[in-house]
């Protein structure tokens, strides 16, 4: 894939985030969202950031799956119970994004959910890619 990030003076400066980004690729892959869940589909960590790691790899597990690889990812949204948690924890939520996908941040929004499909779910992260 050939992704171009656009972020315009006229805009904030991003912080880990693109403001766009510009895919051009043969194969668009949409990726389910994926929790902490583990392979018996019990959900894993309590913690914000132990789910966030573990829903991070979950989604990178998927996007492998179809051959592509974190800098693939054109967009990701974040669904959190807790943005004033999620906020809180920005600084650790990134050095885990960091050490799993780089730094070539994908267009991403952060939502606030009232709940998640499994109740004791923290964080939900889907998004899509296109691959070569």
């Amino acid at each position: 894939m050939s992704a171009e990030r656009v972020n315009p003076p006229a805009l904030a400066p991003p912080a880990g985030f693109s403001h766009a980004v510009v895919a051009t690729g043969t194969r668009v892959v949409f990726l389910a969202g994926q929790t902490a869940l583990d392979t018996e589909g019990k959900v894993t960590g309590r913690t914000l950031p132990e789910q966030f790691d573990t829903a991070l790899a979950n989604l990178l597990t998927a996007l492998r799956a179809t051959g592509g690889t974190p800098a693939d990812l054109a967009r990701v949204t974040v669904y959190a119970t807790d943005v004033a948690a999620y906020r809180a924890q920005a600084a650790v939520l990134g050095r885990i994004w960091r050490e799993r996908m780089g730094r070539a941040y994908p267009a991403m929004a952060v939502v606030e959910v009232v709940r998640l499909w499994d109740e004791t779910a923290l964080v939900e992260l889907d998004g899509f890619a296109v691959l070569p």
